[in-house]
C-alpha cells in the first residue's frame, strides 16, 4: 500500500517546505501540499497560521484521510502542540536524524515537526528521509504507545 503523505506550513516555513518537497519529488514520494501556498499568507485580511495548516494535517491523519504529515513553521513547536491537539495523532519535533528515527520506532508519530528557522535545508532533508525510512518498532515501545493512548483517553473525559 503506498503511504499517503501530506505536507503543510505557515509563512515562516513555506521556502523550507518548498525545499522539502523538492526532494521528495527526487525520491519519488508522493505527497499532498495543504499550504500555505506563498510565504504572505500570514500577513493577509485573513491570515492562514501555523494552526490552520496543522489542524488540516493532524484531522487528516484521524480521518484516514493521511498516513503520515511533515509540518514547518518557524521553530516546528506550534505545529507539533497543535497537531497533538487532535486523538490519536503523534507529532514530533525533530531536527536531527536521532530524533526523527526515535519517534517513528519508538513514539509511532505519524507527524514530523521542523522550524525553518532552527534547521538547514540539507539536515532538513536527511530528517526527512531518516522519519520516512523508519517504521514503527513495536516491542516494548507498543506498551508505551498505548500509555500514551490512555492518557489521551482520560484526558477527553
Amino acid at each position: 500500500m503506498e503511504r499517503r503523505l501530506a505536507i503543510g506550513a505557515d509563512d515562516a516555513g513555506f521556502e523550507l517546505k518548498g525545499i522539502i518537497t523538492a526532494y521528495l519529488d527526487a525520491l519519488g514520494v508522493p505527497y499532498e501540499d495543504v499550504g500555505v501556498e506563498d510565504a504572505d499568507a500570514g500577513s493577509r485580511a485573513d491570515p492562514i497560521d501555523y494552526p490552520d495548516v496543522a489542524s488540516v494535517v493532524a484531522f487528516g491523519i484521524r480521518d484516514g484521510r493521511y498516513d503520515r504529515g511533515i509540518l514547518v513553521c518557524g521553530t516546528g513547536i506550534g505545529m507539533a502542540i497543535t497537531a497533538n491537539k487532535v486523538p490519536g495523532v503523534r507529532a514530533a519535533q525533530a531536527h536531527d536524524v536521532y530524533s526523527a528515527e526515535r519517534a517513528r520506532k519508538s513514539n509511532d508519530a505519524q507527524v514530523l515537526t521542523m522550524g525553518a528557522r532552527v534547521i538547514g535545508p540539507e539536515l532538513a532533508k536527511s530528517v526527512v528521509k531518516a522519519w520516512l525510512d523508519s517504521e514503527f518498532a513495536g516491542g516494548a515501545s507498543t506498551r508505551k504507545v498505548a500509555k500514551i493512548e490512555q492518557v489521551e483517553s482520560r484526558a477527553r473525559g
